[in-house]
């Protein structure tokens, strides 16, 4: 038995502006850089036309809302990894040497979650999306996303700031059309 036809979805993920300093922010609640409104208005663009629009609600993808003129729905879950003790200040990422896929999906940071664990957190969202809906959100976001149609390949995709990933759903699936877009 195929799934009902109302379970057909596209969502449009934007990652957030680029961090207005340098460093890996998680789950911190850093500022972005709104400033290039070419690349703005190319992303404005982008997500015209979904007929609903969602958000992490860090100050990062707030503010990149605010740039678009979004008013989306805030939706915890779409929050980004948390990678613990490794967004210290100071603090380093650590080399985890040669992890297959399978491994490193299951690596967690001290005080942090893994990648499965934040997928098991942002997929059940994103299964409940029907029609077409622009998210803003994170570069871990988007893998989580990206998860549900490759699996832990995901991990292996490079997520730019103000980057379009385009992902479709049907009776047969979740596909990937378009990763890492950016404007022109």
């Amino acid at each position: 038995m195929s799934p009902p036809f109302d379970t057909a979805a596209r969502l449009l993920i934007l990652r957030h502006a680029p961090l207005a300093g340098p460093g890996l922010a998680g789950r911190r609640d850093v500022a972005a850089d709104c400033s290039d409104r070419a690349a703005l208005d190319w992303a404005g663009a982008a997500l015209r036309g979904a007929g609903m629009h969602w958000s992490s609600p860090a100050l990062r993808c707030r503010q990149t809302c605010a740039a678009l003129d979004l008013a989306p729905e805030w939706h915890p879950g779409l929050w980004e990894q948390d990678f613990g003790a490794w967004e210290e200040p100071g603090a380093m990422i650590p080399d985890l040497g040669p992890l297959a896929p399978e491994a490193l999906v299951r690596q967690r940071p001290p005080g942090g979650e893994s990648f499965l664990d934040m997928a098991a957190r942002v997929q059940p969202l994103l299964e409940q999306a029907r029609g077409t809906v622009a998210i803003v959100a994170h570069a871990g976001t988007v893998r989580a996303a990206l998860a549900l149609a490759v699996g832990p390949a995901a991990l292996s995709f490079s997520v730019a700031p103000l980057s379009l990933t385009i992902l479709s759903r049907s009776p047969a699936g979740w596909a990937v059309e378009a990763v890492n877009r950016v404007a022109p």
